[in-house]
């Protein structure tokens, strides 16, 4: 379908990604209950007057939410922006609650397929390959939308945030990776990438229209909305919202089963903890060769986009969902081997995170 896409009608493939996006978002939540810790932590903080940065779902058993939740000891590892748009969910029936944020998530990832799209055409590549990369990803449509996952709306807020970039809007830019930063911490991997191309001394990139564009002002926006957000969280939850940084880091002392430094350890007898410092020590090298990349003026997205493949090569906690934090950034990356790893990550994951 995807060597196909220049060749099919815009509007059929459009029609195609409503459709089955819509599909999904119908359909019981699907594999993964984390939909119902973002229910649970609302209500703990908007029904039960408790920091769900510091009090885990366990803290309140008797909520109803708490009867689907995974991880009932484990406190809040999501930005402070999202957990405080979630709370007037609280005030409809758990059920009610999911199903917001299934629409929600399925709104994103339409959102996202978009914006991505609108990029792909500033940068010369084929537009809606480039939505259909991203949105008909079974992974995504399964798990970031069939399982609710904020995933969808991290990166449709960091995508919005690359544009803005693209089209010298870089004020915005860097309030908009901020706002996708505390929705989830992931998206921060975006932002050295794209200030250092703003920062370089030379080849400064430039807006269509041809005029040179102010350097720092990334940073300033960045600077502002982190300053008003951090205030905003401060007076919300206090310094405890930084926790949920710490907990995402945490991530990465536990293993899943289809992580690759994990399966190569299995596979081959290796110790499993040298195979993730190996893992480890090989993507801060490849950090680091990316920085330095594109400060000689490389292309920073496709940057970006390496770097992104690199943590889901080296993580031990590889989870599908993860997977639409590479899609936009390789869908626009203009780099074939890049997307063709994409796809074969995709095809890897596919046998045992999507039960057939």
């Amino acid at each position: 379908m995807l060597a196909a896409a220049p060749r099919i009608d815009a509007r059929l493939l459009w029609a195609a990604i409503v459709v089955l996006v819509a599909t999904f978002a119908a359909l019981p939540v699907l594999l993964s209950h984390d939909v119902y810790s973002y229910v649970d932590y609302a209500r703990l903080g908007a029904v039960h007057d408790l920091d769900p940065y510091v009090h885990p779902p366990a803290a309140v058993p008797t909520d109803p939410a708490f009867a689907e939740v995974e991880w009932v000891d484990t406190t809040s590892a999501y930005g402070p922006l999202f957990t405080l748009a979630t709370y007037p969910l609280a005030l409809l029936p758990v059920g009610g609650a999911v199903l917001a944020l299934k629409l929600l998530a399925a709104l994103s990832v339409l959102a996202l397929a978009a914006i991505v799209g609108r990029i792909a055409a500033i940068r010369g590549v084929h537009p809606t390959r480039a939505a259909a990369f991203v949105a008909l990803n079974p992974l995504v449509l399964v798990h970031v939308v069939g399982g609710a996952h904020n995933d969808g709306l991290t990166m449709a807020l960091a995508m919005l945030g690359v544009a803005a970039v693209l089209v010298a809007r870089e004020l915005s830019g860097g309030v908009l990776l901020v706002a996708a930063i505390a929705v989830k911490s992931s998206a921060a991997l975006l932002a050295p990438f794209a200030l250092l191309a703003t920062l370089r001394p030379t080849g400064r990139i430039r807006p269509n229209r041809g005029r040179s564009r102010p350097v720092g002002r990334l940073a300033l926006g960045a600077a502002g909305a982190a300053a008003v957000g951090g205030t905003a969280a401060w007076f919300a939850f206090g310094w405890d919202w930084l926790g949920a940084f710490d907990l995402a880091g945490e991530n990465q002392g536990r293993t899943s089963h289809m992580s690759i430094p994990i399966t190569t350890a299995r596979l081959t007898g290796l110790d499993p903890g040298a195979t993730r410092i190996a893992a480890a020590s090989l993507y801060a090298a490849l950090v680091l060769y990316l920085f330095a990349w594109t400060w000689r003026n490389g292309d920073w997205i496709r940057a970006a986009a390496w770097a992104t493949l690199g943590i889901l090569l080296a993580t031990s906690w590889l989870l599908p969902w993860y997977l639409i934090w590479l899609l936009p950034l390789a869908a626009i990356s203009r780099d074939r081997p890049l997307q063709l790893l994409t796809l074969a990550l995709t095809a890897y994951q596919l046998g045992t995170r999507i039960p057939l």
